[in-house]
């Protein structure tokens, strides 16, 4: 008698993949995301390759990786395919310093963000 399986948290014509602890803050990150939302995952991959944004490769790498969880783990159809979410969250900040005039402290944020991409299977069923 073994555990129960877990469900699937996306569903049967879906994939997805998640980059966490990127180097960049959140509202960067989402100019990105926006840049490939709704397109076809070739167009999509294009336009990241071509993008002059810094964090535009990592963005590709973990739609890369969407799209194998896809083909692999999910056996769906890679010509088919649809970036159908793209949504950003934050992680951690760190908290840096410089020192200034007077004896104050200038604070420095550094943020860090994290992407979850989420490809569809266009066809019958989306």
């Amino acid at each position: 008698m073994g555990m129960e399986k877990n469900p699937r948290r996306v569903a049967d014509n879906e994939a997805m993949a998640v980059a966490r602890m990127l180097k960049v803050s959140p509202q960067k990150l989402n100019l990105v995301a926006a840049m490939i939302r709704g397109k076809k995952v070739d167009k999509a991959l294009a336009d990241l390759t071509f993008s002059k944004k810094r964090i535009a490769g990592d963005v590709k790498k973990c739609l890369q990786s969407a799209i194998a969880n896809a083909e692999n783990n999910h056996g769906l159809d890679v010509d088919e395919l649809v970036v159908a979410e793209a949504w950003v969250g934050k992680n951690i900040t760190l908290k840096r310093g410089r020192p200034r005039a007077r004896g104050r402290f200038g604070k420095i944020m550094k943020p860090f963000a994290e992407i979850t991409i989420k490809v569809r299977q266009k066809g019958e069923t989306a």
